[in-house]
Parts: C-alpha cells; sequence; structure tokens
C-alpha cells in the first residue's frame, strides 16, 4: 500500500544521519543574549524595558497592542546593557535588547496554573499561549494564538501536528518527539482544546519510524491519529500536509481555516506544554547544529538570543579548511549569514554549515526550458518565468504569475540544470512587491 502524500516535490540527500541519533543537550547559558522584537509573522513589539534595567528570566520585555503579533521575554536574568538596530538572523537589522547576564537560572518546575488542562477553557488557553509568546517554531513563526482564533464562519474540524521536518540536515523535531512524546501530546491536547477542535492527526514521514512508534503508544486509545507518511520534500509544508493527511486541498490565496484545518508543529506543542502547565514564556529552543563544516553536530536546547557564534562553539566550531556557507534553518529553505554574530530566534530549528562539494556554485547558466522546475513545484507555478520577473524587478508580472502563492520551498532551484538561483530571485521579488505595497 503507497504512502499518503501530495502531488510533485523532490527526493533530496536528507543528511539526518548526522544528528538523528543524537539526544538533546542542554546549551551553556549565554553570558550576553541579543533579543529581536519581532520574532513573528505581525507587528513588531515596543521595548518595555529601558537600558539599565534589571530583568529577570521569563519577564516580558517587549509587547505590541496588535492583534497579529506576539509578545517577546527575556531568555537570561540580567541587565539591559542597550537596546538598538542589531543584524537579523532573517536579513537585514531588527530593534533588539541587548542583555548581560547574571550566571543564575531559573527551575521551571511544578506550580504552573495549568496542572489541570480539564478545568481551563479554550478562552484561558488561547491567552496563556498569546501571553507565553507562543509562535510556530516551524519557522515561520506566525503567532499560534492567531491561528487558533478562527472567525466564527469559519469551522474547524480537524488539527493537524506537523511532524514531518522534511528539510534536509534537521532533526531538532525527531529527537523532540522520540525524548519528550508525552509533553508532545499534552501540548498537542491543549491546542486542540483552545481550537476546538476534537480530531487530531500527527503527521510523520515514515524514515521517522522510532518517532512514529513513540507517539503511537501515548496516543493509543485516543482521538489522535498517527499518519506514517511518504518521506518527500516538502512534505510538511502546510499546504502539501494538509492534503496529504485529510486530502483537502486549500485553494489559492486561502488559509487551511478556510477548509476547516488548524496545523500546528511539534515545537510549538512542546512550547504550550511549558506555557500552560508551568506559566513558561518561550524563551528556549531545540536547535540542529548539522552540515559538513561543522566539527561537531548536536541537537541542543537553546536560549533565545544565544548567538550562533556562541551555539557553534559549543558543536566544536566550523572546519577551517575551504570556502563556507552558515545558514539560518536548512538547506532548501535555509537564509546564508554574513556574520555569526545575529541570534538564535524563536523560528531557528536549525543552523547548518555546508562547506566544499556541498555549496551550491555561485555561477549559473541561460535557462534551457526543460521544465524541470515546473514538474517539482508542489503548488504548480512555473518558477523560471517567476525567477526571471523577480531578478528583474517586474512587479506587477511576478503577482499577475501566482509569484505571491509561492511558498519557497527551493525545489525549483534544487532541481534546476543549470544552477539557477530561482528561489533567490522569486524571494526578492516578494519581498519588492510588499515594500511597494507598504508605499
Amino acid at each position: 500500500m503507497s504512502l499518503k502524500t501530495f502531488d510533485h516535490g523532490i527526493h533530496p540527500s536528507y543528511n539526518k544521519e548526522l544528528t538523528n541519533h543524537k539526544k538533546i543537550e542542554k546549551a551553556n547559558l549565554p553570558k550576553k543574549v541579543v533579543i529581536p522584537l519581532q520574532q513573528h509573522i505581525g507587528a513588531p513589539c515596543k521595548p518595555l524595558v529601558k537600558k539599565g534595567d534589571a530583568v529577570a528570566e521569563g519577564q516580558k520585555i517587549g509587547e505590541a497592542s496588535a492583534f497579529v503579533t506576539s509578545p517577546v521575554h527575556s531568555s537570561i536574568s540580567g541587565k539591559v546593557k542597550d537596546i538598538e538596530k542589531l543584524p537579523y538572523p532573517g536579513g537585514g537589522k531588527v530593534l533588539s535588547v541587548i542583555i548581560e547576564g547574571d550566571g543564575t537560572a531559573k527551575e521551571w518546575g511544578n506550580g504552573g496554573i495549568g496542572l489541570d488542562l480539564e478545568s481551563l477553557t479554550s478562552e484561558t488557553l488561547r491567552n496563556i499561549i498569546k501571553e507565553m509568546g507562543i509562535v510556530g517554531m516551524g519557522g515561520a513563526a506566525f503567532p499560534t494564538h492567531v491561528k487558533l482564533s478562527p472567525p466564527k464562519e469559519k469551522k474547524i474540524d480537524a488539527f493537524i501536528l506537523n511532524g514531518c521536518e522534511c528539510e534536509p540536515y534537521l532533526t531538532s523535531d525527531h529527537r523532540i518527539m522520540v525524548e519528550e512524546p508525552e509533553n508532545v501530546v499534552w501540548g498537542m491536547k491543549a491546542l486542540m482544546k483552545a481550537a476546538g477542535v476534537e480530531n487530531g492527526f500527527i503527521g510523520i514521514e515514515e524514515n521517522k519510524s522510532d518517532a512514529i512508534e513513540a507517539l503511537e503508544k501515548v496516543t493509543r486509545g485516543s482521538n489522535i491519529k498517527v499518519m506514517s507518511l511518504e518521506t518527500k520534500y516538502p512534505q510538511g509544508a502546510e499546504k502539501m500536509l494538509i492534503k496529504a493527511v485529510v486530502g483537502r486541498k486549500v485553494p489559492v490565496g486561502k488559509l487551511p481555516m478556510d477548509v476547516g484545518v488548524v496545523v500546528n508543529n511539534v515545537g510549538t506543542a512542546v512550547a504550550v506544554y511549558g506555557a500552560v502547565k508551568y506559566s513558561k514564556p518561550l524563551i528556549e529552543r531545540v536547535v540542529t547544529i548539522s552540515g559538513n563544516g561543522v566539527k561537531e553536530p548536536k541537537n541542543l536546547l537553546v536560549r533565545i538570543g544565544t548567538s550562533f557564534e556562541d551555539v557553534l562553539n559549543q558543536c566544536g566550531g566550523i572546519t577551517k579548511h575551504g570556502e563556507r556557507e552558515v545558514l539560518n534553518g536548512g538547506p532548501m529553505m535555509g537564509i546564508a549569514q554574513t556574520t555569526l554574530d545575529v541570534p538564535v530566534i524563536k523560528g531557528t530549528s536549525g543552523i547548518t554549515v555546508l562547506a566544499g562539494k556541498e555549496i551550491k556554485p555561485s555561477t549559473y547558466q541561460p535557462c534551457i526550458r526543460c521544465g524541470s522546475c515546473v514538474e517539482v513545484c508542489p503548488v504548480n507555478l512555473m518558477p523560471y518565468k517567476l525567477g526571471d520577473l523577480g531578478r528583474l524587478y517586474r512587479l506587477d508580472e511576478l503577482k499577475a504569475w501566482g509569484g505571491l502563492v509561492c511558498i519557497e520551498c527551493g525545489c525549483c532551484s534544487y532541481t534546476c540544470p543549470s544552477k539557477r538561483p530561482l528561489l533567490h530571485w522569486i524571494r526578492v521579488g516578494k519581498i519588492k512587491v510588499r515594500e511597494k505595497e507598504k508605499v
């Protein structure tokens, strides 16, 4: 029997074996953190602290009044050294709070307000999730409380927990599912109750058999079904996952809630577990540090705001020989960094360091109109056309050809025989469209 999946997509070299067997280790407490005031989709936060203020671990230091936003919290105890615009792993500079630590750490244990999940209302759960700064931790960083608050006319009847982790090299979600299956399911049940959904599904690619087994054991006899899916990229993309799990197609320009579905990430579920049960804000996350340019690949539980350089040093550092590239995320959707002095943020699922033959060549050839990019595009676009429109800043045409629908999975760039940086050009074009629309 064939496994459930979606149309198109690719089968890249996954290279999961570098870290999929390595248990999550707790990273060293950083001496200094840089916490951006916008680590999420939506309105940026305004600082609630000023230079010289003493802050406690878990203290809210940034907030905005908009609905689509998420507060940020201090990941360590210490003193605010400064507030300024600093390099951001997503590109550009973002207003950030610099905190020098005092070396103390808080124990997040019993005593939270949500020990009994049944006693909490959906509204209370959504408020906790909002106040604790929980966002989608698969990379998009969409505020979770917004996903859980669809308009009344949109009836949600299915909840999907995304455990696919299809991006090459990354194994942080895999290790969470293997090591903390009870916490994953507890957080998932909290999310389902917050959304008012009874039927739950956990989608996991078949190459994570130990994770499937662990979660099947925990969910046995419940209203949550674990589904083994074909290992194919980008199986974990929201719309592709919905098609594979419940057979529903999200129309162009629409959201999962328009087809009665809410999707959340495994890492988000564990963050919700900590938030609801122990009143713990999102101040740390599991990060996979991998690639052939890392001396000792690991899965680390890292405080938000820790610099990439600090994290990489805890993995033996970067190999010194040859050209290399450091990515925030994985090789398909990750963003190349120009400095290691950028912080781990809520959406940093991995730090991938590639060297030598793993780096895509900077030179490319003309398009030969082979159609390879069209054949693999999971949202049925024409990437060869969109790439040129983005490269030439022909923004109205980019929109007309469906460029804004692109999920930026990178399948087109991966499969292009001419090595054209199609994803880069499309991504730049989309940024320019948004800039134009703001004027």
